[in-house]
């Protein structure tokens, strides 16, 4: 019964950016003409956590986790700081969340203007409440930038995918790609979009029935969300172990 010096993670829950929250929209855009097409889902990812601030993991925990192929063990210092409280770590964790939920605006603004749709008035706004961090903010951007379009560029698909999104628009490595990839698959995705710099961790482990995309910016990803729905995403790039890179 001793508290685990490990972080013990497995596949969290997943959340269509297109659908609601307790009721409200995820993605909420006001100010500019935007469609809710209806048909197919974006998912973003989620990794559930033992063993941090707030949510401890014993040792015993530990030892059946190191066994199971879908948990990871991680050193506890590899995730958080030693020697901080809970309340330190979710409010570090929800700041990122916020600065990748801004970013994600910011670049898929970028991104509707450049392609020709007036944004001068959009106020956009994003809420997900229990989820921290930054990885969601590519599937954020590719969720503004889909109700901002008349067309449904999912084509009614399930997509999932995961990484950073900066304001300039590039994508991001991120941490528990694995096991978002089986939270993906668990939840009906047959699609995932993958940060190229997280390659590496993808090749060999992508679960049956699902096919990865490697992705290096939001051109990229919005590129390769449109083959996706228009049926052409055969010919979209794997990852491969030489994509790997910082």
């Amino acid at each position: 019964m001793l508290p685990s010096p490990y972080v013990i993670e497995t596949a969290g829950p997943t959340q269509d950016v297109l659908g609601t929250v307790d009721g409200k929209p995820v993605i909420r855009i006001r100010g500019v003409r935007h469609y809710d097409h209806g048909h197919g889902r974006l998912l973003l990812l989620t990794v559930s956590a033992r063993g941090v601030p707030g949510y401890e993991a014993s040792l015993a925990d530990t030892v059946p986790a190191v066994l199971d192929p879908e948990q990871e063990v991680l050193p506890s210092e590899a995730v958080f700081t030693p020697g901080q409280s809970a309340d330190e770590y979710s409010k570090k964790s929800s700041n990122q969340m916020k600065q990748s939920q801004d970013s994600s605006v910011a670049a898929a603004l970028a991104f509707s203007k450049k392609h020709g749709t007036d944004v001068s008035d959009a106020e956009i706004s994003v809420h997900m409440d229990g989820v921290g961090g930054p990885s969601a903010g590519m599937m954020y951007s590719l969720g503004i930038i889909d109700k901002l379009t008349a067309i449904d560029e999912t084509g009614g698909n399930v997509i999932a995918g995961t990484g950073t999104m900066s304001a300039s628009g590039k994508v991001g490595a991120i941490g528990g790609i694995r096991l978002k990839m089986i939270g993906a698959r668990r939840d009906g995705a047959t699609w995932f979009l993958a940060p190229r710099s997280n390659c590496g961790e993808v090749v060999g482990h992508v679960p049956s029935g699902l096919r990865d995309v490697a992705v290096d910016d939001l051109d990229g990803a919005y590129a390769a969300l449109k083959a996706i729905g228009e049926g052409k995403g055969g010919s979209l790039p794997h990852c491969r172990v030489a994509d790997n890179r910082s």
